[in-house]
Order: C-alpha cells, then sequence, then structure tokens
C-alpha cells in the first residue's frame, strides 16, 4: 500500500494495488474510486482533501495503529 498528499494539488491518493491497469473509475462527493478488470479497489483518491480533513492529511496516519490492526487480523486467520 502507499500513501501520497499532494499539496500542491490538495490530492489524497491510497493505492492498495500497484501493478493493477485501473479499467473503471467512479466518483461521488470528490472520492474517486478506481477498480481493476475483477472489480477489486485499485485505488482511492480525495479531492481536496485538506479541506475535507485537516491541512496536512498525512498528519492523520498512525502507522503503528495500521500495523497493529494488520498483525492482530492475521494471528487471527491462522488461528480458524
Amino acid at each position: 500500500m502507499r500513501i501520497e498528499y499532494d499539496p500542491a494539488h490538495d490530492l489524497l491518493n491510497i493505492e492498495f494495488i500497484s501493478d493493477e491497469d485501473i479499467i473503471e473509475s467512479s466518483e461521488l462527493d470528490g472520492i474517486i474510486i478506481d477498480y481493476s478488470k475483477d472489480r477489486r479497489i485499485v485505488s482511492i483518491e480525495i479531492l481536496d482533501a485538506g479541506k475535507r480533513t485537516i491541512k496536512d492529511p498525512l498528519d492523520l496516519i498512525d502507522l503503528s495503529i495500521v500495523k497493529t490492526k494488520a498483525l492482530e487480523s492475521d494471528k487471527n486467520r491462522v488461528r480458524n
């Protein structure tokens, strides 16, 4: 996963799959979701991100929390 913020254009992009072609995009109220051929979400782009969240949206990211949740989820999958 790659998260990028472009302050010059106030765009926040969260890319889930980097090596997948975007076949379709849908926009709802300034949020664009890009889909692959098999309808997996490739990326999510938020237009005017600083106006919708805080001035620098990357300040909202707490990677330790994200990583912890991912590890807990992996442990649960192994147990089941």
